[in-house]
């Protein structure tokens, strides 16, 4: 007996993308309440500044990590729900890539720009996917 939805448990990109929502939620709580340990993690120089700021970041991970999990659990999730969310993963590893390059964060960022770009490309995936079975709806729908 699972704690998730058996359309979850029987897609295996679903569920990816459901258990990396609740990875980006922790990171984010994590964030949002010891940015200083997570940003000497990252080789980042410690300031209230850069504290404040990643505070901010980590709010914004619970809310796009949360707004996956819970589109994702939903019987109908929604195109632009992967679209957005897979926008987002895009930027942060473009963001944090030019940040390893401008020497603002040590080399130990390029995983967490890479795990980005990966989670990017399944959103893409994901938002191919029920882009064409709402297209196919709509078309039974019109032909009805």
């Amino acid at each position: 007996m699972s704690l998730l939805p058996s359309g979850v448990t029987r897609d295996p990109l679903c569920l990816v993308l459901v258990l990396i929502g609740a990875v980006t939620v922790l990171t984010g709580v994590c964030q949002l309440i010891a940015p200083g340990p997570v940003l000497d993690l990252l080789s980042v120089d410690s300031t209230a500044t850069s504290r404040h700021l990643f505070t901010t970041v980590g709010m914004f991970m619970i809310i796009i990590g949360g707004l996956l999990i819970q589109g994702l659990l939903s019987a109908t999730p929604p195109p632009y729900l992967l679209l957005w969310a897979g926008l987002q993963k895009f930027g942060a590893f473009a963001l944090v890539g030019i940040g390893v390059a401008r020497d603002l964060f040590g080399p130990l960022a390029l995983l967490v720009a890479f795990f980005d770009l990966a989670t990017a490309l399944l959103c893409w995936l994901m938002w191919r996917r029920l882009g064409h079975r709402a297209g196919k709806l709509r078309a039974a729908g019109a032909g009805a």
